[in-house]
């Protein structure tokens, strides 16, 4: 798996390089998180195969619940890849950015 971040106004994307096999989980963790606005599941080409918009503020356990299906229909697609690029755009500062040392 390779990240690689970029930052703009209204907040910043991660695209998350991942084995077609690990797709399923690794968004399943990212809906979990919950400070993410969109998902954007692509070939390693840079076609789009899904784009997932998440609600901020849902509460994980019933995001996962009311995304089974999408969950499902990402799982058949991701048996045909061998691997796969997420886009994760996120709501706050990445991580590094808001940080100040003392």
């Amino acid at each position: 798996m390779s990240k690689k971040s970029d930052n703009t106004e209204r907040g910043w994307t991660e695209e998350i390089e991942v084995a077609a096999g690990d797709v399923v989980g690794v968004v399943k963790q990212l809906i979990r998180e919950g400070n993410v606005r969109r998902l954007i599941i692509r070939k390693p080409d840079d076609d789009v195969i899904m784009e997932i918009p998440l609600t901020a503020g849902v509460v994980a356990g019933a995001a996962l619940i009311s995304f089974a299906p999408v969950l499902a229909a990402l799982g058949a697609m991701a048996a045909l890849l061998t691997n796969a690029k997420i886009q994760v755009v996120r709501e706050k500062e990445p991580p590094d950015q808001g940080k100040t040392e003392k």
